[in-house]
């Protein structure tokens, strides 16, 4: 696989990613829950996985792979989601979501202090550009006021912690996957978020969806936002690096406002596609620039 096909797989990760709150609005339309929605999409998506990996050949990892496998999953994945989701119980969404995708700039600064990947010129314009046309992206879906949400700062802080925890990830995913198979390592991801979200919903006691509808969104989140999304960032991610990677994946955003617009009737402001254009910049900025 070439650079070029990396950041390929990377932008088509984002784009899988970013579909994923269109299919749980009609997921959350049908009566499920948050955590029985997890607990479902890591479940199916783990034992696709592990067939998948089975047919590729690919072998699960054992000894200290498997255990760093499992911590991305059990601790990663689900902390990640976690905070994420009580950050959103206590602040504005947009907040939140332009807090997660702080992540970009602390890949960059862990990346280089962990794992040597140097901050060229190009890297860092890209990053600035990117998060530029997020601040943009999200500005307008900003709501609310700290007088609304009396305990902002407490959902702002667990927003920072979902960008921190995705971020160390990140660049965790980057040391396993020159040792790992990207199936393989989806698979034993999944499997450990799967294990902990069907923990919490078995003791909240699961809400199923109601309809075939619901379902379908559910199998949905599953299959293209989590195997095809988790398979496909992996396999860019050995190829492009940690910073590029984090960076390409500020197109999610864009591709989230884009299918809202499309799917849900909602309106796109003409900030939100001057964000999106810097978001695109970056990525061809990227693309154009040798490893």
């Amino acid at each position: 696989m070439t650079s070029r096909a990396g950041i390929a797989c990377i932008a088509a990760s984002a784009a899988a990613f970013g579909a994923m709150a269109i299919f749980a609005r009609f997921a959350y339309a049908d009566g499920v829950d948050t955590w029985t929605l997890l607990a479902l999409r890591f479940a199916i998506a783990a034992a696709c996985l592990g067939a998948l990996a089975k047919l590729a050949g690919n072998a699960l990892p054992r000894g200290r792979d498997l255990a760093g496998a499992a911590l991305m999953g059990g601790v990663g994945y689900a902390g990640q989601a976690a905070t994420f989701f009580t950050a959103l119980g206590l602040a504005p969404a947009g907040i939140v979501a332009l807090l997660l995708y702080l992540h970009p700039a602390l890949v960059a600064v862990l990346a280089a202090l962990f794992l040597h990947e140097r901050m060229t010129r190009t890297k860092v314009i890209a990053l600035l550009l990117a998060l530029a046309g997020l601040a943009l992206t999200v500005l307008p879906a900003l709501s609310g006021s700290a007088s609304e949400f009396p305990r902002l700062p407490l959902g702002i802080a667990f927003g920072v912690a979902a960008a921190v925890v995705y971020a160390v990830y990140i660049v965790a995913g980057t040391r396993l996957t020159t040792r790992v198979a990207p199936l393989a390592l989806s698979a034993v991801i999944a499997a450990s978020a799967a294990l902990v979200f069907v923990g919490v919903a078995t003791l909240r006691g699961p809400q199923w969806p109601a309809t075939g509808a619901g379902w379908a969104a559910v199998v949905a989140i599953a299959i293209v936002s989590t195997v095809l999304a988790i398979s496909l960032f992996f396999a860019g991610l050995a190829r492009v690096g940690a910073t590029r990677a984090a960076t390409l994946s500020t197109i999610e955003p864009v591709v989230t406002i884009a299918l809202a617009a499309l799917v849900l009737g909602e309106r796109i402001a003409a900030v939100q596609l001057a964000g999106g254009a810097l978001i695109l910049g970056a990525v061809l900025l990227l693309a154009r620039s040798p490893r």
